[in-house]
């Protein structure tokens, strides 16, 4: 099995979760603990523009955790490997329960509670549901992604065309 580095201690990659526009997070392992390694990537994104990917991401943690979002917690940061280690939330994520038509009414609610204080501290974040993981009847957003507040990229018009079997949400799994 593949491992990779975080500040001198080793993780053994499991497998790969998922890639976004800012990196790939793997679920990894450490002394029996299950952890998400996110390795920072510099792939072109043709519709996002990134400044220093490391930086943006402590200081979007640190944000949503002022604000108030239930996020896994930071664990590590390697700035110069640009990896983080995260805490694991083991769950569906909201785009597997949509798919599955099983997304309870209460997931829609803890997202309109976290727009409740994102819209507030002027924050949108990613609203797509595969950012979302269900845990214990909680709500995480996995993701550390957030930007200044546009009307265009919040919840009610952006966010919500993905939590049902819309056509927007159909059109990407063809």
């Amino acid at each position: 099995m593949e491992s990779l580095s975080v500040n001198g201690k080793e993780y053994t990659i499991l497998k790969l979760l998922g890639k976004g526009k800012g990196g790939y997070s793997y679920l990894a392992l450490n002394e029996n603990t299950k952890v998400v390694l996110k390795q920072i990537h510099h792939e072109p994104c043709d519709y996002y523009k990134f400044g220093n990917k490391i930086e943006a991401e402590i200081n979007d943690y640190h944000r949503l955790q002022n604000i108030g979002i239930a996020i896994p917690k930071m664990l590590d940061v390697d700035v110069s490997g640009e990896r983080i280690i995260k805490e694991y939330i083991d769950g569906k994520t909201a785009y597997e329960m949509v798919l599955n038509d099983e997304l309870p009414v209460h997931c829609i609610e803890q997202v309109k509670k976290m727009c409740s204080l994102l819209y507030p501290a002027k924050t949108n974040i990613d609203y797509f549901p595969t950012n979302f993981v269900l845990q214990d009847s909680i709500l995480y957003y996995i993701d550390y992604e957030c930007n200044d507040y546009m009307d265009e990229w919040n919840f009610e018009n952006w966010g919500i065309k993905y939590w049902s079997k819309t056509s927007e949400f159909l059109s990407i799994n063809q």
